[in-house]
């Protein structure tokens, strides 16, 4: 996908070529926007300050949901372009985007119950087309969801939605963006818009390993920078508009919180759903609601404040586990960009997404993993007065177009196959293919394959130790210490793929270590937040 020399090569051509549009911002909604302007044969440029899905993209609770907590609000439109999107990615990226079952249980003297939830589970399931079974008795109920707690219990309600993989979507969508036409580089900063007669027409770009800077000119620039956003449009003079919260969320061993189902409760402190489900070897556990005030060049951390939040919540669901401190694998923490409407409690900002055009800069913010075709098709409605002499289809593409399963391999299973395919489509083949000798085994602990990390290395824009293991890869959330005993495997693996002499490995390994450490891990016992959780 990007192949020896990429970055030269692509750097060189940036300011020579005359773009569509200039595409600021390398997340799910960046990278939805490339895919829908190159599908639409415009020229189109999508530049990253750091690295592709750096941001919130990779940083999600990763689940593909209608927002079924979205209807109790009256968000009626919101939930049913959720669900009908969720539907469309479960038959267009499967593999990638994957069914995940839920299962809430219901406990006497506690809200939502039963009969308004399943009002709205009926309302979720006329606007997918579908129609299920829902309540179960207490026996039937704790045999999908062991190790609950069960004074109260008087039955409990299952509902589907789905799960993924949010970096590896965003590396999929730029996949088949660059295959239509697109072009897309990390590491490389716009630093001002470029103006003429008061409206924005291109950005000066800094190159972020060279150091280098050119300018780019387009007849569109579209900021699609998330909780970032503000930042450019202060140079369009406008207010703030935008509200970060901040999402933390626990990594646990599958093992420690054994859930096949995902387990949804409202928190016994302020009624807000959390969840803990199966996800790539691991149990995920999410996530808080909170304001983040701390520097925004900075990555997020989970609190101390937050991490007591999410244990109380795991200790009233399944106390009979004794859940500590000590099973955590790792933690991480994004930040979501939401829309500021003064509301006192963050988890009541609405998550519609917004657009605003500014003095020729189109900034498009806020909104859902899920429903980012979507956003990405409005953002180019909004964006039409800027592209003169530019059609813009209103046929609908599928997210993602057939590609053949792989075929029998005695290495692989139907499930191994079926999730490369996904992640990858029609380089799928040649990841295999450029597995060596034992390198389709997986790593212990995750779903992921040695030959991931290899196929990564050589063809997947890795600049950085971290883009592998936190982004490309999931082996720093998924392994304790972010997978610090597996490196020396990896460095066997990948070194001389990325084309790094022994001082540059040493150095890699040493900033990703240190950044795990201080964004990954847990936060010091008694260290003072900023914030509470609640």
């Amino acid at each position: 996908m990007w192949q020896t020399n990429w970055r030269e090569r692509t750097s060189a051509m940036l300011s020579d070529r005359k773009w569509d549009i200039v595409v600021i911002g390398g997340g799910i909604t960046g990278a939805g926007i490339l895919l829908e302007a190159a599908r639409n044969g415009m020229r189109a440029l999508l530049v990253e300050q750091r690295d592709f899905a750096w941001g919130t993209s990779s940083r999600s609770s990763k689940l593909v949901h209608g927002g079924l907590r979205y209807l109790k609000e009256g968000k009626l439109l919101l939930t049913r372009d959720s669900v009908r999107e969720r539907e469309r990615l479960l038959k267009e990226a499967a593999g990638l985007v994957e069914p995940q079952s839920f299962a809430f249980a219901d406990y006497r003297g506690r809200k939502p119950g039963r009969r308004m939830f399943s009002l709205g589970l009926a309302l979720y399931d006329m606007m997918a087309g579908q129609r299920a079974r829902h309540y179960y008795s207490p026996e039937e109920f704790l045999m999908l969801a062991p190790h609950i707690a069960t004074e109260g219990l008087q039955g409990g309600m299952c509902y589907n939605d789905a799960k993924t993989d949010d970096a590896r979507l965003v590396l999929r969508v730029l996949q088949e963006a660059i295959a239509a036409g697109g072009v897309a580089i990390n590491y490389m900063a716009a630093r001002q818009l470029l103006r003429r007669d008061g409206r924005a027409c291109g950005v000066e770009l800094q190159d972020g390993v060279t150091g280098e800077r050119q300018v780019v000119e387009a007849k569109a620039v579209i900021s699609a920078t998330g909780a970032w956003a503000d930042a450019l449009r202060q140079q369009s003079k406008t207010g703030m508009k935008l509200r970060p919260l901040r999402g933390s969320h626990l990594v646990l061993p599958a093992w420690r919180v054994p859930v096949a189902q995902a387990i949804s409760l409202m928190h016994p402190q302020d009624g807000r759903p959390v969840f803990a489900f199966p996800w790539e070897g691991v149990t995920l556990v999410g996530t808080t609601d909170v304001d983040h005030r701390e520097d925004m060049r900075n990555e997020a951390a989970i609190t101390q404040q937050e991490l007591s939040y999410l244990m109380a919540a795991l200790d009233f669901q399944f106390p009979q586990l004794g859940i500590t401190r000590e099973d955590i694998i790792a933690t991480f923490a994004g930040v979501r960009p939401v829309i500021d409407s003064g509301k006192a409690d963050p988890s009541k900002e609405g998550r519609d997404h917004a657009v605003w055009l500014e003095d020729g800069l189109l900034t498009v913010t806020g909104g859902k993993l899920t429903t980012f075709r979507l956003i990405a098709r409005d953002a180019l409605k909004h964006a039409a007065p800027l592209l003169r002499g530019r059609h813009i289809s209103r046929r609908s593409h599928p997210v993602f177009p057939p590609v053949p399963p792989l075929p029998y391999d005695g290495r692989l299973s139907l499930f191994q196959r079926r999730r490369l395919v996904g992640r990858y489509g029609n380089f799928a083949r040649m990841l295999v293919a450029a597995a060596q000798a034992g390198e389709l085994e997986t790593i212990p602990g995750t779903d992921t394959l040695f030959a991931e990390l290899r196929w990564a290395a050589r063809s997947e824009a890795v600049l950085h130790l971290e883009d592998l293991l936190l982004r490309r890869t999931r082996v720093g959330l998924l392994l304790r210490e972010g997978g610090a005993e597996l490196l020396p495997r990896i460095r066997m693996i990948c070194q001389a793929e990325l084309g790094w002499d022994d001082a540059r490995w040493a150095n890699e390994q040493a900033a990703y270590m240190a950044l795990w450490q201080k964004h990954y891990s847990l936060p010091a016992e008694g260290k003072q937040a900023s914030q509470k959780a609640a």
